[in-house]
């Protein structure tokens, strides 16, 4: 029986792509949803690794790939990378038909260097699709939307429904749209068999080159260690010879880290550069997140249960579950998720920038007995940052896993991941 389809925020980005350009390229971790979303806004489709035709769409792909292209449009292309040269085609086929609309490209890996020759700009417009969010899996009640905070709708009071045990369980489950509704036990699977997918097969196909599994295994239990944390390649080398496995040089991981990187297991959030009052040296390390936390229990191998007796942890694993889902909004209002650190310690954990110039700061905290000293610490950086240069901020909030929604007196808004839309 086919599972039903919960709608995507992707599935707007996709019409409005769609709308002003010949072909939309969706990319993401595989597991993520992309074919499904691909398959509802097509009129036609294409499925490369179709176990029963493939071998003739690749033989196609290199005689004529034009004959690949036909169909009613827009056309799906599924894991069009496994047939690299449909690129091209596509971007020919566009510029010759003059119009919108035609091809949705979807592929959970960025093919080899060098195998394209156009870039596709103009042609072809990108969207970077994740795993769901909780107000696409209808457990944030989304009471509460981004969009309008920032147009100013500060005055915010709700309630979330969404429990510390939820939180645990959501993490652990991730946001794979297979998983969605199914138990803890089942849920664990899907996360766990991703994982090994990825230690097995997926790190090689992404440049043909084979990894020993050990490694890799050893390098996602490192990651997964410093999950939320802004760990430099030295470090996680460092980590990585403290256990089991042999010593790694920076070259070896840097290559590991660059395969899981492409495809979309890691998706590290860069630091934010800002105009600053003072001089102070503004920090520059990423902070180290996979595309969904649940890749970091299944690795470790822990169950909610597991995360609730680590509440250190748990900190940790909740703060990459908030930036999966302020990605997910932030890419929807034209925006993107960064993080702050400067030379004095001053952090924000999460900074979402929009491409107009607005900006809000976010810190994340699982529990409230930090809400005050994550409000001072978005005061302090607001004072900071030079607005005769930049925007004053559209808003501070305290992204959390309690249960209310409100505005402190101070203006710092209290929000709940549970009421959060974009």
């Amino acid at each position: 029986m086919e599972r039903k389809y919960l709608s995507r925020i992707a599935d707007g980005l996709l019409a409005d792509r769609l709308e002003s350009s010949g072909a939309v390229l969706v990319e993401g971790a595989k597991w993520c949803g992309k074919t499904r979303t691909g398959v509802e806004a097509s009129k036609s489709q294409l499925f490369m690794q179709d176990p029963d035709k493939r071998v003739s769409y690749w033989k196609a792909a290199d005689t004529t790939p034009s004959l690949l292209l036909k169909g009613a449009t827009p056309r799906l292309l599924d894991e069009w990378q496994t047939a690299p040269v449909l690129w091209d085609a596509v971007r020919y086929a566009v510029d010759m038909r003059g119009e919108a609309g035609q091809f949705i490209l979807t592929g959970s890996a960025v093919p080899k260097d060098n195998v394209v020759q156009h870039t596709g700009t103009g042609r072809i417009s990108r969207l970077m699709m994740r795993p769901m969010s909780l107000f696409e899996s209808l457990e944030s009640g989304g009471s509460i939307s981004l969009a309008r905070l920032f147009d100013g709708e500060t005055n915010i009071e709700s309630i979330s429904e969404l429990t510390i045990e939820k939180i645990a369980f959501a993490i652990v489950r991730g946001g794979w749209p297979a998983s969605i509704g199914e138990n803890e036990r089942v849920a664990l699977r899907h996360a766990i068999d991703y994982v090994e997918a990825i230690i097995h097969q997926d790190v090689n196909r992404v440049d043909g080159v084979e990894k020993n599994p050990a490694r890799v295994r050893a390098l996602l239990h490192s990651l997964a260690r410093n999950i939320s944390t802004t760990a430099t390649l030295k470090t996680i080398c460092a980590d990585i010879a403290l256990g089991d496995a042999e010593n790694l040089s920076d070259k070896t991981v840097g290559q590991y880290l660059n395969a899981l990187n492409r495809i979309f297991v890691t998706e590290d959030i860069p630091a934010w550069n800002p105009s600053l009052r003072s001089k102070t040296a503004i920090r520059t390390s990423v902070k180290r997140q996979f595309a969904d936390p649940s890749i970091a229990t299944a690795v470790m191998r822990l169950t909610p249960s597991g995360i609730l007796d680590d509440f250190n942890y748990f900190g940790f694993l909740f703060e990459s579950l908030c930036d999966r889902d302020l990605r997910i909004y932030a890419e929807a209002i034209d925006g993107d998720v960064f993080h702050y650190r400067d030379s004095s310690g001053l952090e924000a954990d999460a900074v979402i920038a929009l491409h107009d110039g607005r900006w809000a700061a976010v810190e994340i905290k699982l529990g409230a007995k930090e809400i005050e000293a994550a409000a001072e610490h978005l005061i302090a950086l607001k004072n900071k940052v030079n607005t005769d240069k930049m925007r004053e901020p559209s808003f501070l909030m305290i992204l959390t896993g309690t249960e209310l929604a409100y505005k402190r007196e101070d203006g710092v808004l209290v929000v709940p991941l549970g009421c959060l839309k974009n």
